[in-house]
């Protein structure tokens, strides 16, 4: 297959309900563009009929990659292993459930075409539109949240969470390679990274749709904090090895 110019990466942990729709979605937006594209699920252990669903859609899709997981490892690890896996020259990834869709990379582009490597969507960007906002306490939740990683050292980014965020090849190499976090706090430690190489980042405004369903509650945001806790230290102490950024592929 010649090589995409974007690749689209889904991390999947029994969405069998959800996924379906984002498929047609990310399909139909990305059969109407000029560009080459490859979509890439990442089924990260579910035990409902997430496998089955992506099967079925290889039929139907072109370009769709299946990496199936056996056991389940946490969203960071499934992103990771999508994001090494893919060949675009630029690569995004998004929540299984549609949140923010991929006609975002439009708004993405420009920027990478200026010269920025990582752009990241953001839910309080005074141009955003939340459909439906959400609930008074997740917000609050978010809010301490991101003060909590701020506090951290990580200034300068109001919404580190958001799951839509865009590299250039460059970019997700090298971070990918890095990232030892499985959990929602990879996101976290993704712009971490970001800042030790000197990567510019770029936040950019996003429609998102709230889902009802979600499954992050209060002990996903504390196991996440305490997960940014576990980042900094290692960067204190140096465990990532930024010398696997010289070895080949």
């Amino acid at each position: 297959m010649p090589k995409p110019f974007l690749s689209v990466i889904i991390p999947a942990y029994n969405e069998a309900q959800r996924l379906p729709l984002t498929l047609i979605n990310v399909d139909y937006h990305l059969s109407r563009v000029e560009y080459s594209s490859e979509i890439i699920v990442v089924n990260d252990g579910s035990v409902d009929g997430t496998r089955e669903i992506v099967e079925r859609f290889s039929g139907l899709i072109k370009n769709l990659r299946f990496i199936d997981n056996n056991e389940n490892h946490g969203k960071g690890y499934a992103v990771k292993i999508g994001m090494l896996a893919a060949h675009g020259n630029f690569r995004i990834f998004m929540d299984a459930d549609n949140s923010t869709s991929v006609d975002h990379f439009n708004k993405a582009f420009p920027y990478l075409r200026e010269g920025f490597d990582i752009i990241i969507g953001s839910r309080t960007h005074k141009e955003s539109k939340l459909k439906p906002s959400q609930p008074l306490f997740k917000r609050l939740l978010g809010k301490a949240g991101n003060l909590f990683v701020r506090l951290n050292g990580l200034a300068g980014f109001h919404d580190t969470q958001c799951g839509f965020k865009c590299f250039s090849e460059e970019a997700a190499e090298k971070i990918f390679k890095l990232v030892k976090i499985n959990g929602w706090a990879f996101d976290v430690e993704i712009l971490f990274l970001a800042k030790i190489l000197g990567l510019k980042i770029k936040e950019i405004p996003v429609v998102w749709v709230n889902d009802i369903q979600s499954r992050v509650n209060f002990i996903g945001y504390l196991k996440t904090l305490a997960d940014v806790v576990k980042i900094r230290y290692m960067i204190s102490k140096g465990k990532y090895d930024l010398s696997v950024l010289s070895q080949k592929k």
